[in-house]
Order: structure tokens, then C-alpha cells, then sequence
């Protein structure tokens, strides 16, 4: 596989699941928790909400498609109150190897299927990601602008994700951002932006076992007279529970 391929495979939050492979039906549990951080100014303007919930994710035949199911239920504390909440995302696999999101009912971005590593790997990807040696540049379109981030892609060593073999992966990058903060529309921001993060899948049945990501977006308010500077870091951890 070329390389551009396999950070396309890796890295995108659409699958390039084989659909012989995946039609069997499964189900992987994950531990979910997040952490959003927000501020203006010298913590004028500050705000922090965090999450930790159990999320299923199921898959199996649909048609001709595979189709991947993520539900988490979950609590979120804003630091004023702990309430619980729910969220759901469906995706199906067509033969083509394109994904269709079918149903986005995840406003806080905690479902395996909503992140920027994929939640199953095809078996050739996944032996491209072993035999990987040094990094690979690559260009990730931003989760909020949609403008281009540069990074890179690299290879971890393998190990162990409690009793599964584990193959790594890690990436970072970065890019400028100029538009409305996410959840402020009222604000304008130019800044910077930048992911980092590191997925571990298991060796013999490609699926995600553990993922860290972290999303920092630092900058000035633009519309604001005093030009405040901001600060924003979304931090997502899933990792897999055994039966």
C-alpha cells in the first residue's frame, strides 16, 4: 500500500474495513472518558467540562454493507453540575470500501466512530502499519475549519493492551485556523491548531484497543477590541475492556 493510502486508512474517521472480514458480528466495550478546556484573556473568560462513560461499539452485515454501531452513556460535569447524558453514531461500510456516516447523535465527540483514527483496520493496512519504518508526512483536513494540517505518521513499538498484542501508531499536526470557536459563533478566532494523539489496535483482529487524542487550539478573539488571546484543548482516552 502507498503511504499517502495508509494515513488515509489510519487516520480517517471512515473505515476501510475489508467487508469479508468485518461481516461477522462483534462487539468491543471501551472505557470513554474526555476533558474540554476553555479561556479568554487571563482566565476572564474560562470554563472546563469533563466526561467518563462506558461506550459499545457492534458490528456486522447490513445489506451489503457493514454496518458499525457506537453508543456511550456517560456524565458530564461542567464543575456547577454532574448530569447524565447518552449519544449514538452509525456507520456503514459499503463494498466499495466508501463510508456512509448514517446517523451523527454525538454533539461531545466521544464515540469511537467520531474520532480522527479509525475504529477497525483492513488486514493489508494493518500489515503496512507493522512493516512501517520512520515517519510519513501527510495533510489532515481540520476537524472544525476544514483548512489542511501538516504532520506526520509513525510507527510505534508493539506491545500489549492488557492480554491483546498491539500494533502502534502515532501522529501530530498542525495548521493555522481562522473562524468561529466551536460552540461560540458569536467569537471569531485566528490562531493555530493542533492534533497529537496515539492509537493501539489489536494484532489479530485489527480493532481499536486504546486512543488518545488531543485537539489545542490557541489564538486572538478578533472581533474583541483588547484582541484576547484564547486557549481551547479537547482531550479524548478510550480504551478497551475485556470480557
Amino acid at each position: 500500500m502507498r503511504r499517502s493510502a495508509l494515513v488515509s486508512a489510519v487516520l480517517v474517521a471512515a473505515f476501510t474495513c475489508e467487508l469479508g472480514a468485518s461481516a461477522r458480528a462483534g462487539q468491543q466495550t471501551y472505557a470513554v472518558t474526555g476533558r474540554d478546556r476553555f479561556s479568554i484573556g487571563q482566565n476572564d473568560i474560562s470554563s472546563e467540562v469533563s466526561y467518563a462513560g462506558i461506550q459499545t461499539m457492534t458490528y456486522g452485515r447490513h445489506g451489503s454493507a457493514t454496518r458499525y454501531k457506537a453508543h456511550v452513556s456517560y456524565t458530564r460535569d461542567d464543575g456547577n453540575a454532574r448530569t447524565g447524558a447518552a449519544c449514538d453514531y452509525v456507520a456503514d461500510v459499503l463494498p466499495t470500501g466508501e463510508t456512509v456516516a448514517t446517523a451523527d447523535h454525538d454533539p461531545d465527540y466521544l464515540t469511537v466512530l467520531n474520532q480522527p483514527f479509525s475504529a477497525r483496520l483492513d488486514p493489508s493496512t494493518l500489515a503496512d502499519l507493522r512493516s512501517l519504518r520512520g515517519s510519513v508526512p501527510f495533510d489532515f483536513p481540520s476537524p472544525f475549519t476544514g483548512s489542511s494540517l501538516h504532520g506526520y505518521l509513525l510507527h510505534l513499538p508493539s506491545g500489549f493492551v492488557g492480554p491483546h498484542r498491539s500494533v502502534g501508531v502515532k501522529f501530530e499536526a498542525a495548521g493555522t485556523m481562522r473562524g468561529a470557536l466551536p460552540d461560540r459563533p458569536g467569537l471569531t478566532l485566528r490562531g493555530t491548531i493542533t492534533m497529537r494523539g496515539t492509537a493501539y489496535y489489536d494484532a489479530a483482529t485489527a480493532l481499536l484497543l486504546a486512543l488518545d487524542t488531543t485537539v489545542t487550539i490557541s489564538g486572538n478573539v478578533s472581533n474583541r477590541a483588547d484582541r484576547d488571546p484564547v486557549t481551547i484543548t479537547f482531550s479524548r482516552t478510550m480504551r478497551a475492556k475485556t470480557p
